[in-house]
């Protein structure tokens, strides 16, 4: 009997487990550990998080989320942090058990009624709902052609805002090491749109905005209006309607106000 074909390098490289959870899009494993390094290099969504939880020494649901990068950020800020799918988390964590849950860029379009109810139930009272998902207006969004959650998810009439949510945009960057890197990953990860995208930049870099919808569930004093007013001073951010500019080289976010939760 022929001796057992030794096995490939392929077959004997330990399993990475997917990083959708950590990131925006669904890549491979090689460009999305490319994209890992390059989201937000400067640290601007973790810090809205514990601006809008605040997330330090809470306890935090992550929703549909792994033991990555954003695990991970949330633990260097205090948080104590328990991941559990979307909308079956009742046989994992108890009632009103949580301060604060975070569902990274769901896959579901806008705001489920599972996910909703979920908070609801595990939500103490006066804790906070963090959803995170891409808000367009940027480069990143020319790679991703039209989507529903650029502009539409953000107006008063949207998913977000009718149902007592607010937002908050954070400008974010992917940013790469140079212009041929950034050429690069483009043209693998979205063909002929990289491409196109990646001839119009002058640095090595894209913009990038992330909107953060936030709302309070069963608060028994404060209401969301404070809350949001809180958060804002944290880090500088101006009320504004949905759409309108933030004015100055310094501001990294607007707030939107929705109807009260």
């Amino acid at each position: 009997m022929p001796p057992a074909a030794a096995p490939s390098s392929e077959a004997c490289r330990p399993y990475t487990p997917p990083l959708v959870a950590d990131l925006p899009i669904d890549l491979s494993n090689q460009l999305g550990e490319q994209l890992s390094r390059s989201l937000d290099v400067e640290g601007k969504i973790p810090r809205a998080l514990e601006a809008l939880g605040p997330v330090a020494g809470r306890d935090v649901l992550l929703l549909d989320g792994i033991d990555g990068i954003r695990a991970g950020q949330l633990r260097e800020l205090g948080a104590r942090v328990t991941l559990a799918e979307s909308g079956t988390a009742g046989s994992s964590v108890a009632d009103r058990s949580v301060d604060v849950v975070v569902n990274l860029w769901p896959s579901s379009l806008g705001a489920a009624p599972d996910d909703l109810a979920e908070a609801a139930r595990v939500l103490r009272p006066g804790g906070r709902l963090l959803v995170v998902h891409d808000y367009g207006r940027d480069d990143v969004s020319h790679l991703r052609g039209d989507r529903p959650e650029y502009g539409a998810w953000s107006r008063r009439s949207g998913p977000f805002l009718a149902g007592g949510f607010k937002v908050r945009v954070v400008h974010c960057f992917w940013t790469f090491e140079s212009i041929d890197e950034t050429g690069e990953f483009l043209a693998a990860a979205f063909d002929e749109a990289g491409r196109t995208v990646a001839a119009g930049l002058k640095r090595p870099r894209l913009s990038y905005n992330v909107a953060i919808y936030h709302r309070t569930f069963g608060e028994p004093g404060a209401g969301e209006a404070g809350g949001a007013a809180e958060a804002g001073g944290a880090d500088g951010a101006a009320d504004m309607a949905p759409g309108a500019t933030v004015v100055g080289g310094a501001a990294d976010v607007f707030e939107a106000a929705g109807s009260a939760g």
